[in-house]
């Protein structure tokens, strides 16, 4: 994974509470996402959903650009490293969502992600991050409700896997 970005960010007093969207820049960073999903033997999907490794909510994989890294390969290996699954992510967005990101540091910067479809062919028993994280196959509603990001749940509810190949 690469380092988090240090510019565009603004630092918030211990006592502050958590949602300072307000104290955070207009601008945004960027993020590129997979949403995990499988296709079961009755012909309905199931999304996965991993936990963050600090909050504990329930996000789906994600992470920074990757200098000249396609944008659905940076979600692909970030649902590898994250999650522990393998799939072909589409190449093009089904769509964005805003978060402000807590890095490090305790600043917050707001972050644009950019989701991609993957379809999630493979699942490890081992993977990088799974003593940090847990990871759940949901149905699409129950992935909604459980989403972490306001803005992610309606991406989960309108989600319509691409034909299958």
């Amino acid at each position: 994974m690469m380092d988090e970005p240090e510019d565009e960010i603004v630092r918030i007093p211990q006592n502050l509470p958590v949602a300072v969207s307000h104290a955070v820049k207009s601008s945004h960073r960027q993020q590129y996402a997979a949403l995990p999903f499988r296709r079961t033997a009755d012909g309905s999907i199931e999304i996965m959903l991993i936990t963050s490794r600090n909050t504990r909510r329930w996000i789906i994989p994600k992470g920074w650009p990757m200098g000249n890294r396609p944008p659905h390969k940076v979600a692909a290996q970030e649902a590898e490293e994250e999650a522990g699954i393998e799939g072909r992510a589409t190449k093009k967005a089904l769509g964005f969502y805003h978060y402000d990101k807590m890095l490090s540091n305790g600043t917050f910067v707001r972050c644009r992600v950019d989701v991609f479809a993957l379809e999630v062919k493979k699942q490890r028993s081992t993977w990088p991050e799974r003593k940090h994280r847990e990871r759940r196959w949901l149905t699409r509603e129950d992935a909604a409700d459980l989403a972490g990001d306001v803005e992610l749940t309606p991406l989960i509810r309108a989600f319509v896997p691409p034909p299958k190949k």
